[in-house]
């Protein structure tokens, strides 16, 4: 399919949870072939996650899986656990990194829910 709008999108997805199905294929009905990444497959390097999240203006633990059950069981549930060691959690588990993590030219955001996608792709005509 030859996107309708050439506007460069980035999926980091997991193909295993609906929500990240969801914003794939609303960003695929805008027109737009999106660039996924199965980042339980391929996981960001440390760099890009870091540069991602700061794009994002989020806190470090808020693209965290919480409710993974590795989370409680590696302590990270502990608010004096550093952005630094939630970091490296995630670089050594990925499963731990949120999804679906969405990268447009003008935005980077976690879509949680699926709606938000909607604040990243073009107005329909």
């Amino acid at each position: 399919m030859t996107p309708m709008n050439p506007t460069p999108v980035t999926i980091y997805h997991n193909p295993n949870c609906g929500t990240s199905r969801n914003v794939l294929a609303l960003v695929r009905e805008a027109g737009i072939a999106p660039t996924v990444i199965e980042y339980l497959k391929s996981p960001p390097d440390r760099a890009t996650l870091q540069a991602l999240i700061a794009r994002m203006g989020v806190p470090v633990r808020e693209v965290m899986r919480a409710k993974e059950q590795l989370y409680t069981e590696l302590g990270l549930d502990d608010p004096l656990t550093t952005d630094a060691q939630l970091l490296d959690a995630m670089m050594a588990h990925p499963i731990l990194i949120n999804r679906p993590i969405v990268v447009t030219p003008e935005a980077t955001r976690l879509c949680r829910p699926s709606e938000r996608v909607h604040e990243l792709l073009p107005a329909k005509p």
